[in-house]
Formats: structure tokens, C-alpha cells, sequence
């Protein structure tokens, strides 16, 4: 059985929790897309993107000693993208407006991410 239909119960939990989602992924730590709630948004590239951002993210925590990686936002002028540490092998991206309310946001995605990770760590590997 696969996971995807309930990782992409996860990403829409999580739209009906956010104000102003605006959709969300779940990708492997290399950039693979494994379920997506994206409307307008190319899941291959931002998968891509979030694995090259997450890089980047992980070495410096690990150069300032901050300990691994967990969570990274990026703010732009028309809302945030969060990427979130999905157990050992996989990562959470969430999109949302500018009047998203981060704290909610944070609150909602750590808790979604932590159960992503035991869904995508217990699936056997493809």
C-alpha cells in the first residue's frame, strides 16, 4: 500500500489549519516529490529548490554549531515558504500568503511534519 493518499491528507489537515496555505509537499532530502497539494506552484522545481535551500540550511547550523537542521522560512514580499525536517528521510515545504499567521504556521507543520516522518521513514524505501 502506498503512502501517498495519506500524506496528502497531511498537506490538506494542514490547509484547513492555516490561514492563508497555500499549498504544501512533501519531498524526499534530495528533491524527489512524493505527495503534493500545489495549485499553482511546479512541485518538481520546488522540490529541487527546497532540496538545495535545505542544503544549504543544514551546513550552517552545522557550521555555527546550532546541531542539525529542522526548520528553515524564507519571507518574500507575497507570503512564506517553510520547509520542515520530516524524519530521516524526507521534508515538508509549505506556501503561504503574506497575513499567515507564522507562529499558527510553525505550531501546525512541526506537529504534521513529525507525523510525515514516521510515514516516510516506516515506508519501504523505492
Amino acid at each position: 500500500m502506498t503512502i501517498e493518499p495519506r500524506l496528502r491528507d497531511e498537506l490538506l489537515t494542514l490547509r484547513d489549519q492555516v490561514r492563508h496555505f497555500q499549498g504544501g509537499m512533501v519531498a524526499s532530502a534530495d528533491g524527489m516529490v512524493i505527495a503534493h497539494d500545489l495549485a499553482n506552484i511546479e512541485p518538481d522545481g520546488l522540490a529541487a529548490l527546497t532540496a538545495a535551500a535545505i542544503g544549504v540550511a543544514k551546513r550552517l547550523t552545522e557550521a555555527t554549531g546550532q546541531g542539525a537542521f529542522e526548520e528553515s522560512l524564507t519571507r518574500g514580499t507575497d507570503g512564506y515558504i517553510a520547509a520542515y525536517s520530516a524524519g530521516r528521510r524526507a521534508v515538508l515545504t509549505a506556501v503561504t500568503g503574506p497575513d499567515t499567521n507564522v507562529g499558527r504556521l510553525h505550531l501546525q507543520a512541526r506537529r504534521a511534519a513529525e507525523r510525515i516522518g514516521a510515514l516516510v521513514d516506516a515506508a519501504p524505501r523505492r
